[in-house]
């Protein structure tokens, strides 16, 4: 059993709440219907706002400064299939145009909400930098975030799809910048993120944005992998990646076919000349760490401007958790929001 105790990577302060981020490994069912009912009996959902109530913390003045913002929700139609998403939009409390960070939640593509705490302070952090922040609250495949359907891929990317389309179409009302719009998430948002920015090239459309930003993205679909070390070395700090969760609650076939709008690794270069700029931001101590460093040398290879930065010490997806570490919370937030303002 990993001892995180005599780990000398990782940051001290991590060490202390690693016990209570990490779990006893889940027996998985064998199918994606037994997953979705295991993830949403009442103990299940009771410990999910267990954690919902204990993030709420991040969201205090003594993590970020709650001033000089303004906080909005609207409610847009996703298409193809006609369901309603969230938008939780936060902003510098004036009119000025400004540019936009499009963000998505992580949590697997399966749970968690850009509603929790953490994520409102995260976002009110990168605005208070002087940019916009969308954040789409997506279908999960397993939990529900602030709407209440479940659905594998591609629900989550087609819901990314049209919330994306929906801030271009309200971006004078909202003052923004269409013409500074990035993309960036972490985990199963680093995820989307990615397999966003595929599908607006895909499909034609990737002027939409001007760059993409995936932190500890959750892209190899199954593990462990031996050409990517972390996710060996590294399992077990805080996530355990050795099962089947990922193929069974995000779909099966998607993983079988390889698609890399649902498991970006899988991408070829095709896939990925032409997109615009983007930055991968991974974790020492985390399992996916190497899967997002090998996404970026893809990059390279394909011509794709991208840059890789690596945060020491730290464990998957610190910066989304404000007050672990802020000053390495705020340090990405002031690179995302250079990033958006291009």
């Amino acid at each position: 059993m990993y001892d995180f105790e005599s780990d000398p990577r990782i940051d001290p302060r991590l060490k202390l709440i690693l016990p209570l981020l990490t779990a006893e490994p889940m027996a998985l069912p064998t199918t994606r219907e037994g997953l979705v009912e295991a993830m949403n009996t009442a103990s299940a959902i009771a410990e999910r706002d267990a954690m919902f109530e204990a993030v709420e913390m991040n969201d205090t003045e003594a993590v970020v400064p709650q001033a000089g913002l303004r906080v909005e929700s609207f409610q847009v139609v996703s298409q193809p299939d006609g369901n309603t998403i969230n938008i939780q939009y936060i902003r510098p409390d004036n009119d000025d145009v400004l540019a936009c960070v499009y963000y998505i939640h992580g949590g697997a593509m399966a749970t968690l909400s850009c509603y929790m705490g953490n994520y409102r302070a995260w976002a009110k952090i990168i605005a208070h930098q002087g940019v916009a922040v969308a954040m789409v609250d997506f279908r999960n495949s397993l939990q529900p975030s602030s709407v209440p359907d479940v659905a594998p891929y591609p629900a989550g990317l087609n819901d990314c799809m049209s919330g994306l389309r929906w801030l271009h179409h309200e971006a004078a009302n909202l003052h923004i910048d269409a013409s500074r719009v990035v993309i960036a998430g972490e985990s199963g948002g680093g995820n989307l993120t990615l397999a966003l920015g595929m599908k607006l090239l895909r499909e034609g459309h990737v002027d939409l944005v001007t760059g993409l930003y995936a932190l500890a993205p959750y892209i190899a679909g199954y593990w462990p992998q031996p050409e990517l070390p972390s996710s060996i070395e590294n399992n077990g700090i805080w996530l355990d990646l050795h099962n089947d969760y990922g193929k069974l609650s995000y779909g099966e076939e998607a993983l079988e076919q390889r698609d890399p709008l649902a498991w970006p690794l899988f991408a070829q270069p095709a896939d990925l000349k032409g997109l615009p700029r983007v930055v991968i931001n991974v974790n020492e101590c985390d399992p996916l760490r190497d899967e997002g460093i090998a996404f970026y040398r893809k990059l390279l290879a394909s011509d794709v401007p991208a840059r890789c930065r690596q945060q020491m010490g730290t464990i998957h997806a610190t910066e989304v958790i404000p007050m672990l570490c802020p000053e390495i919370s705020r340090d990405t937030a002031r690179d995302i929001a250079a990033f958006a303002k291009g």
